[in-house]
């Protein structure tokens, strides 16, 4: 390696790496990785598909462990995504968000209703001032796609059975249909546009 020379880590060395700073961490499923700054070590042939899938060169990442292990170790910076290590950061492809919701759970109603998710890879936690639902709708269709933030702006996006029985439970405040969780309410869609003639 010629001195000054970057290279980029395989996806294997950063498994490695990233599990290695797992297993020291206090919580075993997320490391610390907004304490981590790391040198750029360039990008690597990783995308995250709409869909949740992982590839790397091409091909589909089958084992569910280490995705899972990978996406604990995701940040985003400037609308970027990146892994991160103590030692290193390389830079990935998302199509949309980096997770998808597949499950959603409620108790309370209201004000008081708390929305739990969970998505593609195991994370579970409430929507709430922390963890905002947004709905950005097609400009031509007017088709929404909904999203919750995971944690520090990475997001999932709500997949469509989910989202169907979140509309089941919305209410209508100050002309808006939306969603209370957390004690927050967050806007889905004007009510005016609920109207059907």
């Amino acid at each position: 390696m010629r001195k000054g020379q970057i290279t980029t880590p395989s996806a294997e060395s950063l498994a490695t790496a990233a599990k290695s700073a797992q297993n020291g961490g206090a919580d075993k499923d997320l490391p610390p990785v907004h304490l981590w700054n790391p040198d750029f070590c360039g990008d690597i042939d990783m995308r995250i598909a709409r869909d949740g899938t992982w590839y790397y060169e091409g091909g589909a990442i089958e084992r569910p462990g280490l995705v899972r292990l990978f996406s604990t170790i995701l940040k985003k910076e400037d609308g970027k995504y990146f892994l991160v290590t103590p030692v290193e950061k390389v830079g990935i492809t998302v199509d949309d968000a980096p997770f998808v919701a597949v499950d959603v759970n409620w108790d309370g109603a209201n004000e008081a209703q708390n929305l739990t998710f969970e998505t593609n890879v195991g994370d579970r936690f409430t929507a709430g001032p922390d963890n905002p639902i947004r709905v950005v709708r097609d400009p031509q269709t007017g088709e929404p796609s909904p999203y919750v933030e995971v944690r520090a702006g990475l997001e999932a996006i709500i997949d469509r059975k989910s989202f169907y029985r979140l509309v089941d439970i919305g209410t209508h405040k100050d002309g808006w249909f939306g969603l209370w969780s957390g004690g927050t309410f967050f806007e889905v869609i004007p009510s005016e546009d609920m109207m059907v003639d």
